[in-house]
């Protein structure tokens, strides 16, 4: 639909003469306001259509960027329509070649990719197990669109089968400066290959990766800077962050959240807090509780013992499956394998306690669409350093391809970040952190609507649950969508930036600039 009109569009007509003033009459009642971009309209029990439901969607028209603000509303758009499917219990959807029509002139190409890429996120995601059917709907007499798709579906199991580091478990560090991090990847790898520092204040400042093959497995160790490290900001650690994302990407097969056997404060708890808000509760389900410092358990006390103690812990433990070990990498280093109290026994314990998770998951590791876009960035990037410096080995190219992946998406996460920070406010609606109430301000959220940048085109199709096309409503208060458009305004702006503070300052000159549009405008 252009602006707020269901039959501005093709598709929207042809339903229109099937419904007939239903359609408008019940769109003007689910709609109520006027939709933006990224709203979608849920339209159930439509006479005379053999689907069940319509949606329809608003969408960004092709801006000639394959992974711009309008592919971004496309994404999210699909992502909704397949997660409200499953939510109302629909058997099916049929999804059309979404913006390829007249209106929004996406490229088949791009729509076909984009279609695939999201059905296996949702795929992969989805936590209903009752079958769920996804017809993509292609016109029998439009071969650019049957190419499309068989080049799309050949590439994405290609590209799903073809995981260079399938035989390599991925396992990250994370915990805080002291709690022995860096002594217990050593003590996994068995040999120093972490730098390790006496003083607590000190530690681990950028991530460190090493792979070692231990007991016949090959591991990747990912050694992560400490939480709440003295002196450094949140805004120091984020370069760290997407180094740790492009270094276990597609995603690591176990976080080991390290603590001290002595020591869980309040201190020990905001850690977790932490690793919750960088990785959120999802990865809590592929995590592992390590203990360090096992000497100072009590004689015969094992570490299941001290948890049922604290209830902190035991919550904590719970949450991650049970699965928990201790070690002590000062007091423990002898070889008895069957001694509680020698590390290599641990060792042993716990790559059977991960190994175990990971069979339980079907071989699955711990992943977001962070991560899925940082993988697919790397393997982007893969592809060209290969042709361009054909005599790399397979090894030297990810590597230099995650270290340029790391620069770029460090730049645009800048932007990303401002941006989203930034058009939350203009966004006038916003809860920041739960805690500040953002300016209610309803003259400017009318002008953020009316604003014509921000208008959208949509069109529908029919199915079980028919699809329109649209970017799907993602969130529900308008300090949401701010935030949403304001990340894509700052990426925009970061695009050309030769650095993150360039990036940061690209993106907050062009937000303001959007909200002091947006009030003149109205």
């Amino acid at each position: 639909m252009v602006g707020h009109d269901p039959l501005s569009t093709r598709v929207g007509n042809a339903l229109f003469e099937v419904a007939g003033p239903q359609l408008t009459t019940r769109f003007r009642k689910e709609a109520e306001d006027e939709t933006m971009p990224g709203d979608s309209v849920l339209l159930e029990g439509l006479p005379g259509l053999q689907s069940n439901a319509v949606f329809f969607l608003n969408l960004v028209p092709w801006d000639g960027d394959p992974d711009g603000v309008a592919v971004q509303v496309l994404r999210m758009g699909i992502n909704t329509i397949l997660s409200s499917c499953e939510k109302k219990g629909f058997r099916s959807v049929a999804l059309p070649v979404l913006g390829a029509g007249m209106a929004l002139q996406f490229p088949v190409s791009v729509v076909e990719r984009v279609l695939m890429e999201e059905v296996y996120v949702f795929e992969e995601e989805r936590v209903g197990i009752t079958p769920f059917l996804i017809h993509i709907v292609i016109q029998s007499n439009d071969e650019e669109r049957h190419e499309a798709s068989d080049v799309v579906q050949t590439d994405k199991f290609t590209q799903k089968v073809r995981d260079p580091e399938s035989t390599t478990m991925r396992l990250v560090l994370l915990g805080k400066t002291g709690a022995g991090k860096s002594h217990l990847g050593n003590t996994i790898l068995g040999e120093e290959l972490f730098a390790t520092y006496p003083s607590p204040n000190s530690g681990t400042m950028k991530c460190q990766t090493e792979t070692k093959t231990v007991s016949g497995r090959s591991i990747t160790l990912i050694d992560t800077p400490g939480f709440f490290d003295t002196g450094r900001s949140e805004e120091d650690l984020k370069p760290e962050i997407m180094s740790c994302m492009t270094e276990c990407a597609p995603g690591p097969h176990a976080f080991l959240i390290v603590l001290r056997v002595d020591k869980f404060t309040e201190h020990e708890q905001a850690v977790i807090t932490k690793i919750v808000q960088y990785f959120s509760e999802e990865a809590l389900k592929y995590a592992v509780v390590v203990f360090t410092h096992g000497e100072q358990l009590e004689k015969e006390m094992k570490i299941e013992d001290f948890v049922s103690q604290n209830k902190n812990l035991s919550d904590l433990v719970s949450k991650c499956g049970g699965r928990c070990h201790v070690f002590d990498n000062k007091h423990w280093n002898n070889n008895q394998p069957n001694n509680y109290r020698s590390n290599q026994f641990q060792v042993e314990e716990l790559l059977k306690t991960i190994e175990k998770m990971v069979v339980e998951k079907n071989g699955g590791y711990y992943t977001n669409k962070m991560l899925q876009h940082v993988e697919t960035a790397i393997q982007k990037r893969v592809e060209h350093i290969r042709h361009s410096m054909p005599d790399k080995t397979a090894e030297e190219i990810r590597n230099q391809a995650k270290t340029d992946v790391c620069n770029s998406f460090l730049t645009k996460l800048t932007g990303i970040a401002t941006g989203a920070l930034l058009g939350a406010f203009f966004g006038v609606a916003a809860m920041v952190g739960l805690a500040v109430t953002a300016m209610n301000n309803v003259m400017l959220m009318n002008a953020v609507k009316k604003a014509p940048a921000l208008m959208g085109v949509s069109s529908a199709a029919a199915g079980e649950a028919a699809v329109g096309v649209a970017g799907a409503a993602c969130v529900a208060v308008a300090a949401a969508a701010g935030g949403v458009f304001g990340g894509f305004i700052g990426n925009e702006a970061a695009n050309d930036a030769k650095s993150p503070s360039d990036a940061a300052q690209r993106a907050c000159e062009a937000i303001v600039e959007k909200g002091k549009s947006l009030i003149r405008f109205k």
